[in-house]
């Protein structure tokens, strides 16, 4: 006999790349084994009715198709919201959302500034009977969650190192028009690393790595872009940002750099996390998907990187063969798995790892600031360690 699922019906606000990819995942559902929830759009809105026409002829589930958000929050027909919008309409729109009663899936980085961020906070605080999560997908990859088994089952010894950090090359080519991401009215001053930041810090975040000191290097590379019209218009945010940290957690006090840069020469979408321990060493990347390279270190013996090719071993388990490989489509179905999963079951998950919590995207915050300061003035800059524990589920 079949399992009765429960379905959790969903607005989409925002029907760009990753409203596409959010909606794909659901109608693909039963690729995923053994889940008793299951998302079902019901609803989506975007201020250009172009973008709402694959949805509508593509998802027969779909009850309302409007230009004005207002129509999904006030549905009852409705209970969840996924909002992938512009950084400067985060505040608006997240705390609408949570006004209006609904669970909200938001995208990084919570808010265009700190203070836009607090205010998000400052919402979801008084509605605690709300789930809410943000977006981050690479660490769902399967040799991201080998290296977080890794950590957890405290393999790695004294850390030495820890490099992570999200690389393309989208923005290289000068002739690309402008786009909101290049404009601090709509990206903000983050730039770059409000954009792919927290896709690096997810899993840093997750093991308590908060840094205790930022000094950034902000790279402004094309200044001009092509604006509407073909004429040249200032490029105001940063393109790529390398931030030097210093993270002290527990016993461990070890360096740690992140990268975010939409200027990566040969790189397309390259997501990476390196870990140097005194006993065990690991890294993944994207560009290289079935492989984890590791190194166990014996005292006396040779000292040798090895590969795991890694196959398809996902959080959640899938009708894919074990020997296929796992992509992004699946790493963006696994996220929305565990939010939708955590959603219903709350502390009785299917599995460990869950998605980025409100309080680790502040972290972030607090992060990227210090690094506007730190590149404003040319020094390292502390930050406070005194922060609710990244783990906090809200």
């Amino acid at each position: 006999m079949a399992k009765i699922k429960r379905i959790v019906r969903f607005g989409i606000i925002g029907c760009g790349l990753m409203g596409r990819e959010f909606a794909s995942a659901a109608a693909r559902w039963c690729h995923l084994l053994d889940l008793d929830v299951q998302p079902r759009i019901v609803g989506i809105c975007d201020a250009n009715p172009a973008m709402m026409e694959w949805f509508q002829s593509n998802f027969e589930s779909i009850e309302i198709a409007t230009q004005d958000y207002h129509e999904l929050l006030a549905s009852s027909a409705i209970e969840a919201i996924y909002c992938a919008v512009p950084h400067n309409l985060h505040e608006q729109l997240y705390s609408d959302c949570l006004n209006a009663g609904k669970h909200l899936f938001g995208e990084k980085p919570f808010g265009i500034d700190m203070a836009a961020n607090t205010h998000i906070l400052s919402v979801i605080r008084e509605h605690p009977e709300l789930f809410v999560r943000c977006a981050s997908e690479f660490p769902f990859y399967p040799g991201a969650q080998q290296i977080l088994q890794a950590l957890h089952e405290e393999r790695f010894g004294t850390i030495i190192e820890v490099q992570a950090g999200f690389l393309h090359s989208s923005d290289l080519d000068p002739a690309k028009p402008i786009n909101w991401k290049r404009r601090i009215a709509t990206n903000g001053e983050y730039g770059c690393m409000g954009d792919l930041g927290m896709h690096v810090l997810h899993i840093p975040l997750r093991m308590g790595w908060m840094p205790r000191n930022v000094r950034a290097l902000l790279s402004n590379i094309v200044r001009e872009r092509p604006g509407p019209n073909g004429v040249l218009v200032p490029c105001e945010t940063w393109d790529n940002a390398t931030l030097f940290c210093e993270v002290q957690h527990a016993e461990q006090h070890f360096p740690m750099t992140l990268e975010t840069k939409r200027i990566a020469p040969g790189e397309s979408n390259t997501w990476y996390l390196r870990i140097i321990g005194t006993r065990y060493s690991a890294e993944f990347s994207t560009k290289y998907p079935r492989s984890l390279r590791f190194m166990h270190y014996v005292p006396g013996k040779a000292q040798t990187w090895q590969v795991q090719d890694l196959g398809y071993q996902a959080a959640y388990p899938a009708i894919t063969g074990a020997i296929f490989e796992f992509g992004f489509p699946d790493a963006v179905q696994q996220m929305w798995a565990a939010y939708c999963d955590e959603l219903v079951n709350r502390e009785r998950m299917q599995q460990a790892f869950y998605c980025v919590t409100p309080e680790e995207a502040a972290q972030s915050h607090r992060i990227f600031t210090a690094a506007l300061e730190s590149q404003r003035s040319g020094q390292v800059i502390a930050l406070e360690t005194e922060l609710e524990e990244s783990t906090t589920r809200s």
